[in-house]
């Protein structure tokens, strides 16, 4: 069985609102980059990757195409470790993160699908198979919301059938701070899981300052309260302050993980397929963070993410993102009683409505 084509699409999948959190500014929409690998012998896979509005998305497709892609036709599908390897190096130098693990994300991620369809299993059961469901999060890009708006995304969420939810911070006022998250806490009831989200905006003196004052709401996780690159800055967040930190969705390798949890930076690993290296990446992390005794927790792609963390023993919270493929998908992701459902179909089990989709097609 060898590789014969690797197919490379890029889509503009648009927001069902326009978006902002406290680094990012607005947001219209997403830019959804496909890959499909097929064999000579007729198997098949599907992974992708994705980048926040229309930058860096084509620089991703045209990596694949011309530099990636061509290094797997005749290699074994199976193999993994070997073509993650291989793509890893052909890379390595010219970046070790950014575009470059966003095209290999892609690419393992079609290899894991059509691998498991090959034994004809359900993903999560494929990788380990813990449970075949997941403790999910609502988690808005609702940094320009009103209190009113905010409460009624959180009712959004409710009657979706999640019991948990997140929300975006990182105002200059700690005070306004306190008063959106008691309005949720307040909405929600003492008993659900509440967590909020800096987006990095905030020094190590102002996240410490403020976590102090968030302990009377019992929060359950502050996310990438800091820059990912500072380490120690996360070690004094996590260990001087009240509350847990979550981080991770800006770390793009197994050695950045291994680095932020063993200098103790963070209770709650949040890793990502799309931007640390695809699935064969985030297993590994997920081994990680459970030798110290942490729980792995996943940004967005709750569509695919969904059956990483039922394969593990130390699954956290699946976050259900703002970023959603929900109306060009065939069999949305199944949410019930606070729980998130990996699919039993064989492979990852996305299944997307090309024709759909193929309206926001670029390339």
């Amino acid at each position: 069985m060898k590789i014969q084509t690797v197919e490379t699409e890029i889509y503009h999948v648009p927001l069902s609102r326009h978006m902002e959190d406290a680094i990012h500014g607005v947001q219209k929409n997403f830019s959804l980059i496909v890959v499909k690998i097929k064999t000579d012998d007729g198997a098949t896979g599907m992974g992708y990757t994705y980048s926040v509005g229309e930058v860096g998305g084509t620089s991703i497709a045209t990596l694949i195409r011309d530099n990636l892609a061509p290094l797997i036709i005749g290699e074994d599908p199976r193999r993994i470790e070997k073509i993650w390897k291989k793509l890893w190096w052909a890379v390595h130098y010219v970046g070790r993160s950014g575009i470059a693990v966003f095209g290999i994300s892609a690419i393992d991620t079609a290899l894991w699908d059509l691998k498991a369809r090959l034994a004809d299993e359900p993903l999560w059961r494929f990788l380990g198979g813990e449970d075949n469901k997941v403790e999910a999060y609502g988690g808005g890009i609702d940094f320009d919301l009103s209190i009113e708006d905010l409460l009624k995304q959180t009712q959004g969420f409710l009657d979706e059938g999640l019991r948990a939810i997140k929300i975006k911070i990182g105002r200059d006022s700690i005070a306004e701070e306190c008063e959106r998250i008691e309005a949720v806490r307040n909405f929600i009831g003492p008993d659900m899981k509440l967590m909020v989200d800096v987006n990095m905006k905030w020094r190590v003196d102002k996240s410490l300052k403020a976590v102090r004052a968030f302990e009377p709401y019992d929060l359950h996780w502050i996310e990438e309260p800091t820059i990912p690159d500072d380490v120690e800055g996360h070690r004094r967040i996590e260990t001087e302050g009240p509350i847990a930190v979550c981080t991770g969705e800006n770390l793009h390798s197994i050695y950045e993980f291994r680095t932020m949890i063993a200098e103790g930076g963070v209770s709650f690993p949040d890793a990502d397929i799309s931007n640390l290296g695809g699935i064969t990446a985030l297993m590994k992390v997920a081994h990680i963070a459970e030798a110290y005794n942490r729980d792995l927790t996943t940004h967005g792609i709750q569509d695919m993410h969904v059956s990483c963390l039922a394969a593990i023993p130390n699954a956290s919270l699946l976050e259900v993102h703002a970023f959603r493929l929900d109306d060009f998908l065939i069999d949305p992701l199944k949410i019930e009683e606070g729980y998130a459902y990996a699919s039993d179909r064989p492979g990852h089990g996305v299944t997307i409505d090309w024709e759909k989709l193929s309206q926001h097609r670029v390339s």
